[in-house]
């Protein structure tokens, strides 16, 4: 079943263009759309990110009590070398699996990070496409260009701006980036922004 107030301004969207209707207007209000959808999900996401960054501290800080207590045990009762090497070992692994964690989060600091540019480049655009002054003018166009580029603060999203403005294949363009990030995680870096 379908609701008739969503069915009839679908409707007239679409229908016969009116006096009122444009289609530049019609163009900004989906930018417009697709930003704040964007920009929605990355605020949801963000809020889930910081509890368990929270939560990573939290357990962080618990089992480097674990590991503080158990040597003091050892010393105080003359626990022998098994129990504290044993205790010692689930530490180390469970450390092992935060850090998998922290990178983890890493990359999704780097997701809301390039979402954030696109949220902000569509809101640009629409600006732009929207004042009729503007949307015929190369130099507003290059200013607009400049803009985006100029907020990457990571080498990927500036050399992918750099190759799509030079007329790349996007296809190409990802699949060599892909072999960049392949390589550059071998090494174990992260990327701090």
């Amino acid at each position: 079943m379908t609701d008739k107030s969503t069915t009839s301004s679908i409707r007239s969207s679409s229908a016969t263009p009116d006096l009122d209707w444009s289609q530049v207007r019609e163009t900004v209000l989906m930018l417009k759309l697709a930003a704040a959808q964007v920009d929605y999900s990355l605020n949801e996401g963000g809020n889930s990110i910081n509890t368990l960054t929270d939560s990573f501290t939290t357990m962080a800080s618990s089992l480097g009590a674990i590991e503080s207590a158990a040597k003091e045990l050892k010393e105080k009762y003359k626990i022998e070398n098994d129990a504290q090497s044993f205790i010692q070992a689930q530490c180390s692994s469970v450390s092992e699996s935060m850090q998998h964690a922290i990178m983890a989060f890493q990359f999704y600091d780097k997701l809301s990070q390039r979402l954030d540019h696109v949220v902000e480049s569509m809101s640009q655009l629409a600006d732009l496409v929207s004042t009729p002054e503007r949307i015929y003018s190369p130099v507003e166009w290059r200013g607009l260009q400049d803009s985006i580029r100029s907020r990457y603060t990571m080498s990927q999203e500036r050399d992918l701006f750099d190759a799509i403005m030079n007329g790349e294949d996007p296809e190409s363009i990802f699949e060599r980036m892909h072999e960049l990030a392949s390589g550059d995680d071998d090494n174990g870096d992260i990327e701090l922004f």
